[in-house]
């Protein structure tokens, strides 16, 4: 029972150890731990304020790209649209030109045509003219005196003339 009822002494000599100690504490150790504190507590609260500014960076940042990938998008889809229409008027301008070539040489085609067709024509008349006169002559320079006779040199004249 003895360790249970403490004596005066022991109650002293601790009290006064506590005193001393405490005394050497608050004098040598209290005011470097108690900066040490401060220190690391504004150290922690910079590095807390420098992770909050580095979030709000990180999300204007964020902001900045996705407007800028949103100007991409715009200009990409504009510039598309552009190639888009410039292509249109290409080939919409390609088929105007084709059309207005094939008119030409449809034209040119029948000019051809109606220029050989007219020198047809007029070579069948010549060769039609030729063949007449040379008839006539034949007829006219011989004299017939029937006209049994006539019909049968017309006949065979006829079978001579070649019209091809």
């Amino acid at each position: 029972m003895e360790l249970l009822t403490p004596s005066i002494g022991l109650i002293f000599w601790t009290t006064l150890i506590f005193v001393i100690l405490f005394l050497l504490l608050a004098k040598f150790a209290w005011k470097p731990i108690l900066s040490a504190v401060n220190e690391r507590e504004a150290h922690i609260e910079d590095a807390l304020n420098q992770a909050k500014k580095a979030r709000e960076e990180m999300a204007y940042l964020k902001n900045e790209n996705e407007k800028i990938l949103q100007q991409a998008r715009e200009e990409r889809d504009a510039m598309l649209k552009e190639a888009r229409e410039m292509r249109n008027e290409t080939i919409n301008k390609a088929k105007e030109d084709a059309k207005l070539e094939a008119e030409k040489i449809i034209v040119s085609a029948r000019e051809s045509i109606q220029t050989e067709k007219a020198a047809a024509i007029a070579d069948i008349k010549n060769q039609v003219a030729t063949l007449s006169i040379g008839v006539a002559e034949k007829v006219l320079g011989k004299q017939l005196s029937q006209s049994e006779n006539q019909n049968a040199y017309v006949d065979e004249l006829i079978k001579d003339i070649n019209l091809s």
